[in-house]
């Protein structure tokens, strides 16, 4: 299984302080929708403390949490790619504190300094594909429990 990466870790030191200069610290309380499927991604944040849980809706009665996120977790990464919209919703499971960066701005000075910008892709590309992994694994488990007659 791919190893849990954190983005502003994985940055080099002059990457990191050049992103960081983008950086605008929010907070969400406890239960705050913080975006919706399908609403523009136009932003993404680290998380500093609390938790956040990412959410797809199954019917229009019904939410499910598809992963939890905390501290020092990537949330968005839909602001990479067309057509920057949402795939999941976000709630604040607790109180949340987070850097947010304008994605508008990120990508502006990923275009300044190609460096930069190649390491974030890679770095957000291990997230997801970890992310897409540890998703496998318990859909995989959620099929067997089923299959030997669980719930």
């Amino acid at each position: 299984m791919t190893k849990a990466i954190k983005l502003l870790t994985a940055l080099g030191l002059p990457q990191r302080e050049r992103l960081m200069t983008l950086a605008r610290e929010v907070s969400f309380p406890e239960d705050a929708r913080i975006f919706e499927a399908g609403g523009t991604a136009d932003r993404f944040w680290v998380i500093r403390s609390g938790a956040v849980s990412l959410t797809q809706q199954v019917t229009s009665q019904q939410r499910v949490t598809v992963a939890s996120l905390g501290a020092g977790d990537l949330l968005g990464w839909s602001w990479l790619f067309k057509p920057y919209q949402w795939d999941f919703g976000a709630e604040a499971f607790s109180p949340v504190r987070a850097y947010e960066f304008d994605a508008a701005a990120v990508l502006r000075l990923c275009e300044e300094d190609r460096r930069l910008g190649m390491i974030l892709v890679r770095t957000v590309a291990e997230i997801l594909a970890h992310r897409l992994e540890t998703t496998r694994g318990k859909l995989m488990e959620q099929y067997a429990f089923k299959r030997r007659g669980g719930l």
